[in-house]
Parts: structure tokens; C-alpha cells; sequence
């Protein structure tokens, strides 16, 4: 099955040094999502936008979501589905109900949805992220129904973390497919 990708960075956006920057220019059957206010997000806002891309959709996608955008995954998959998303990438999602590891502009983002999702998904987890403890990171996991998959010391798995086309994060990307394939 062919399937595409739909981008989904988190607060500030992935700059051009992010691994979703690179992955949108190397994927040709990937779109990333464009918010309005990349610093200052509102929930509702956001989610809107995740609707309306999704409701375009015509194909099979799987949703990449990096931090923050991995909250909006779960707020969408809480009162919402469409047969086009088929599985989601949860890349170091970013503990909005910890005002330690989270600033206060994100705040709005929680409490972060702990049901299972309807989809195959995987999260994919740094033990020295500086926006949710790994414990935390594996705990949600368990609790959404996804494969969890430890990087090592990959910080929050951003720019700083200099991945460019991250190809650990593309081979685990290829095990989500794979996994979609035989459902």
C-alpha cells in the first residue's frame, strides 16, 4: 500500500534544519501542516487546522508528529476518525500536563488524552528529553496502544539534535509500515 505522510511540527515550528524539513523535501508524498501562530498555539486553533487537512485527504496517510503536535494527534483521536489516517509516528511528545517540562504557552494542550488510538502508532523516545521524562514518554505509550522505541540520548530529537535526514527515524518509519501492511 502506498501510503503518504502529513507533517505535523510542534511549538515554533521545524526549521530548516529539522528532521521533518528534511523528510517533506526528500518525501514527495508528504504535506506538513502549516499553523497560524507557530509561538503562541491554541488548541482549538490547531486542531481546526488538523481537521480541515485531514478532511482532504484521499489516501492513505500516516500522520508524523513531532512534540507538541503529538498532543493534537491524541486531541484529534479523541472525538475524531477518517478512514485515510492509517497510523502515526509519535516523535518526542512533549509533556504538556508538566509545567516543569513544558513552558505555560502549551499549557492549553492538556490534559493530554490517554485512550488508545484507533490506529497503529509508534512512539519513538530520547531519555534525555528536556520536555517529558522518559518514564512519562513510555508510560503514555502503554496507555495510547503504541510500539515504543528508545533513540538513546537524542535530546528532544529536533534541530539541536542535528539529524538532518535522521535515517533511524526513516527505518522506524519502514517498521510502522510494515505493521500497517499486515493488518
Amino acid at each position: 500500500m502506498e501510503t503518504n505522510l502529513l507533517i505535523l511540527p510542534g511549538l515554533g515550528n521545524s526549521g530548516e534544519k529539522h528532521w521533518q524539513t528534511f523528510w517533506h523535501e526528500k518525501f514527495k508524498n508528504s504535506k506538513r501542516i502549516v499553523q497560524d501562530n507557530w509561538d503562541e498555539p491554541i488548541r482549538e486553533e490547531w486542531l481546526e487546522r488538523l481537521k480541515e487537512e485531514i478532511s482532504k485527504l484521499d489516501q492513505p496517510t500516516i500522520l508524523v508528529a513531532h512534540s507538541l503536535a503529538v498532543s493534537l494527534v491524541l486531541h484529534w483521536a479523541a472525538s475524531h476518525t477518517n478512514k485515510n489516517i492509517v497510523g502515526a509516528l509519535l516523535v518526542a511528545p512533549a509533556d504538556v500536563d508538566s509545567p516543569q517540562h513544558t513552558p505555560e504557552s502549551v499549557r492549553n494542550f492538556s490534559p493530554i488524552p490517554t485512550s488508545k488510538l484507533p490506529f497503529p502508532s509508534i512512539v519513538v523516545a530520547s531519555e534525555n528529553d528536556p520536555y517529558a521524562s522518559f518514564e512519562r514518554k513510555k508510560y503514555l505509550a502503554e496507555r495510547w496502544g503504541s510500539d515504543f522505541i528508545n533513540v538513546g540520548q537524542q535530546g528532544h530529537i529536533n534541530s539541536d539534535s542535528d539529524l538532518k535526514y535522521w535515517e533511524e527515524g526513516q527505518l522506524i518509519l519502514q517498521q510502522l509500515i510494515a505493521k500497517i501492511n499486515t493488518l
